[in-house]
């Protein structure tokens, strides 16, 4: 795609005010994240709201309002669920505006940093290596290697010089340029391709195909269910209309599962506010849950495990050249190059620059390992030895491997006597080498500790030299043997067996952590520099450092603004925290559903009526279910999450269900066979005795290991629903005729007490030790 220029600005001074204020600006409306217009809408606008909003103006047709009651748990469950997003939503966004990419302009002569939404046509930009091209445009003066991986799908970079054009969303892999914005908001090329073509990124989540699959079973059998109770209260057992209507209600309400959905999205919620509130910026919401299930993390050794800072220690330099000579040589060459790593920032505070004429400048990229400068006499590179000159010395190699087991990361700088072209090898004249050492990230130790126990297996990747990795790695606390993979071609023989890995390529990285993921590992991967993108994208989860390159934080999963890698305990264990948190209550909602399911068949099949009526339900599910739940899914749990969602959950939530319908089973058969004569009303106040303290079994097992707060949750809900079965006032509201029943009846549903205990903490027990 090719435009035009329809007027050139200055490419020193920029533009003035006024044609700032005339041009048009790069902004395009779209949302980050979820608007304050879609958070009500999937809190509000929901198919269960919707069918509980009919159900309630049935109800309201029979004249029985307090029946209606269950619309009060939909209420604050949406209200809850509105109030929490929001809160989430404005703590995101202003962690997004800090972290908004920003860009080098040059307005008025002076340079200036300004976030991406301020360019204007015709502004000039500076990019430099690690930046991401923010609009179209034109190269005016310098050249770059261009990555247009993400536009065009070819990971080869592309070299742009001046005059020719870049697009926004590819970003610079080496190089400076000075660009002029031609195209800019919805005009780009990046854009146009979105408009046409665009489709979200569907991040694997086993919680959201779960909650998907319960809701798809459940609503296709919500109307057919609802309409044969219906038809069977009031063709069959010739039950009044409006006897029908709450029969089929309750029936319907049930097997509604209606906060589970909204605890899952609280709770996520939740856990993105909690990291936000340590400067952790979450662009993927379900990342949170990836978290919880991640067993490897891959780090990249630069900017990760250490401070991205490094120093030079010394030097030692051959060939008759001395420390001062060579410092001049950095010196000039650091001076014309515009490298912007952690290597050159070390070199320029070792050698400051100076004012230097050249011919040709060559940046670092990680496919060269080096960098060079043509000067009027003579010619330079500096970088990884192997990569610079055919016929390496061994015991120049030996030198270098000796200080690699130091930790030492080692450049060689060479005079050049060979034409410099893409790659540097040739018979140059080394000069001398360059000693540099990482500076390892405070507590570092004790963080890598802390994920060993977690049972996290680390790894270290690096583009370095393998000695050098695996000495750092030490110092960190990671053993292990480390291995070149300069010569490994199949990267899925070695990425099991070793733990620090030297010397990769950003290919090798991105093939390292996909036969991870082949192997059926949850891999989680950080970085901060172009050479992670392509690693990053393939990685379950991807976390970059804010001081990282544009490109690199705006494919990530997770952004750590002030790059504390500190916070990564804290990050797995909200992680788990959220998941273990869902996964224990959601198993409290399943309960009612599968024992509405059940008690709809056996309606259909024995009962003469569906054995509760809608308020009944309300009771039960609001003190066992809907106050717990939200209290349970803010407790702290960082146990490793295992084994697949749907299945623990279905597995913890059956034993409870199926209680529930051996107990009204057993009242059916107490009343027919021991000719009871129970009418509607006694019927309907055992069951729901029985189902009450079914539910609160099931909580008092989901509660184990019992803590001060859980114990004080557990010991109101049982009150709370001793006081309504008691208290006279209570039972008119809720319907429970205790007074009615005979003392044999009594007596009967006591005796069950205890051996619902026994069976959920029974089955339970042995649920637990399945492997799921």
């Amino acid at each position: 795609m090719n435009f035009e220029v329809k007027s050139w600005t200055d490419p020193q001074n920029g533009l003035n005010p006024e044609q700032v204020r005339q041009a048009k600006k790069n902004q395009i409306e779209e949302e980050t994240g979820k608007s304050y217009r879609t958070i009500f809408q999937s809190n509000l606008l929901t198919l269960f709201n919707a069918i509980n909003v009919f159900l309630a103006f049935l109800v309201l047709l029979t004249g029985s309002l307090r029946n209606m009651l269950f619309m009060g748990v939909v209420f604050f469950n949406a209200l809850i669920g509105i109030v929490q997003e929001i809160r989430s939503k404005r703590k995101l966004d202003a962690l997004a505006l800090l972290n908004q990419p920003r860009v080098s302009i040059v307005r008025q002569g002076k340079e200036q940093t300004y976030s991406v939404d301020q360019i204007v046509v015709n502004d000039i930009l500076i990019l430099r290596t690690g930046d991401q091209v923010p609009v179209d445009g034109v190269v005016i003066d310098g050249f770059a290697e261009c990555n247009e991986s993400m536009l065009t799908g070819e990971s080869d970079a592309v070299l742009k010089r001046g005059g020719d054009t870049v697009y926004s969303g590819s970003y610079l892999e080496a190089g400076k340029i000075r660009m002029q914005a031609v195209l800019v908001g919805d005009q780009t090329y990046a854009h146009s391709i979105l408009r046409h073509a665009k489709r979200e990124k569907k991040y694997p989540s086993m919680l959201r195909d779960a909650l998907d699959t319960i809701i798809r079973i459940i609503t296709f059998l919500l109307i057919p269910a609802g309409l044969l109770l219906f038809g069977k209260s009031f063709f069959i057992s010739h039950a009044s209309l409006n006897d029908s209507i709450l029969s089929m209600v309750a029936g319907v309400v049930g097997m509604i599962p209606e906060g589970l959905v909204i605890l899952t999205s609280i709770a996520l919620a939740i856990g993105a506010l909690r990291l936000a509130n340590r400067k952790v910026l979450v662009q993927e919401l379900y990342c949170i849950e990836t978290l919880a299930r991640v067993d490897t993390l891959c780090l990249d050794k630069t900017g990760t495990i250490t401070e991205g800072r490094m120093k030079v220690s010394g030097l030692e330099v051959f060939n008759d050249y001395t420390e001062e000579q060579v410092k001049e040589i950095l010196s000039k060459l650091f001076s014309v190059l515009d490298d912007q790593n952690a290597t050159a920032m070390a070199i320029r505070e070792y050698c400051p620059r100076q004012e230097i004429s050249y011919q040709k400048k060559i940046p670092f990229s990680s496919a060269r390992k080096g960098s060079a400068v043509i000067f009027e006499e003579d010619a330079y590179v500096i970088g990884a030895y192997p990569f610079l000159v055919s016929d390496p010395d061994p015991e120049i190699l030996k030198k270098i491997e000796d200080y690699a087991k130091q930790g030492i990361r080692v450049l060689t700088l060479c005079l050049a006597k060979e034409d410099l072209k893409t790659h540097f090898k040739g018979n140059h004249i080394p000069v001398a080498l360059v000693l540099i050492q990482d500076v390892l990230r405070p507590n570092i130790q004790a963080i890598l500790d802390y994920f060993a126990r977690q049972d996290v297996t680390i790894k270290i990747i690096s583009g370095d030299d393998v000695h050098t990795v695996q000495a750092i790695a030490q110092k960190a606390g990671v053993q292990g043997t480390g291995i070149d993979m300069d010569s490994i071609e199949d990267v899925e023989d070695v990425v099991n067996s070793h733990s620090v890995f030297g010397r990769v390529t950003p290919e090798q990285k991105r093939d390292m952590i996909k036969a991870l993921k082949k192997q059926g590992h949850v891999v989680a991967m950080t970085g901060d520099g172009v050479n992670d993108v392509m690693a990053l994208k393939e990685a379950d989860c991807s976390i970059a450092m804010g001081s990282g390159s544009e490109a690199t934080k705006n494919i990530a999963s997770l952004v750590l603004l002030e790059n504390q890698f500190s916070a990564m305990p804290s990050i797995l264990d909200q992680g788990r925290c959220v998941i273990n948190n869902i996964q224990r209550t959601a198993s409290l909602f399943l309960v009612k559903t599968l024992m509405s399911l059940g008690l709809a068949f056996m309606t259909l099949f024995l009962l003469d009526s569906y054995p509760f009526i809608p308020i009944q339900l309300t009771l039960i599910s609001s003190l066992a279910t809907g106050l717990p739940s939200f209290i349970l899914t803010l407790e702290p749990n960082t146990e490793r999450v295992k084994g697949n969602f749907l299945r623990t959950v279905l597995s913890r939530a059956l034993p409870g269900a199926l209680c529930v319908l051996f107990g009204i089973l057993s009242v059916y058969c107490f009343d027919r066979f021991g000719h009871q004569n129970l009418d509607h009303e006694q019927f309907s106040t055992m069951c729901t005795i029985l189902a009450g303290c079914n539910s609160l079994c099931v909580l008092l097992t989901v509660c184990k290991p019992m803590t001060r707060i859980r114990f004080v949750l557990v010991t109101l809900m049982i009150a709370a629903f001793c006081v309504c079965c008691i208290v006279p006032f209570f039972q008119d509201w809720f319907c429970i005729s205790l007074d009615r029943l005979q003392p044999i009846q009594i007596l009967y549903v006591l005796i069950h007490i205890p051996l619902i205990f026994w069976f959920v903490w029974f089955v339970t027990k042995k649920v637990e030790k399945l492997p799921l």
